[in-house]
């Protein structure tokens, strides 16, 4: 199956799901390139940006098991076409 670039971003309502978050993408990093949380405690949410490399597949699955958790708020952008980097 054909690789994707994906951004996803991730918004946690409730600090206590931070925990079952973090076990979800944990799952997940081997498709993880990169990872940026910004705690944003003037609104009392986590923000999370992901960079994935993985096929549509298991982008969508992550997603999916994301958006199941109470308190979550999921996105992502994938790329169109397959991004070979010149191999």
């Amino acid at each position: 199956m054909e690789k994707k670039i994906a951004v996803v971003g991730i918004i946690l309502e409730e600090n206590q799901i931070s925990e079952q978050v973090n076990s979800l993408l944990h799952r997940y990093s081997d498709f993880i390139v990169g990872r940026m949380g910004l705690p944003y405690k003037e609104r009392g949410v986590s923000v999370i940006s992901i960079v994935m490399d993985a096929d549509a597949d298991k982008i969508s699955a992550m997603t999916g098991e994301l958006g199941k958790i109470k308190g979550v708020s999921v996105k992502a952008a994938i790329s169109k076409g397959n991004l070979s980097g010149g191999k």
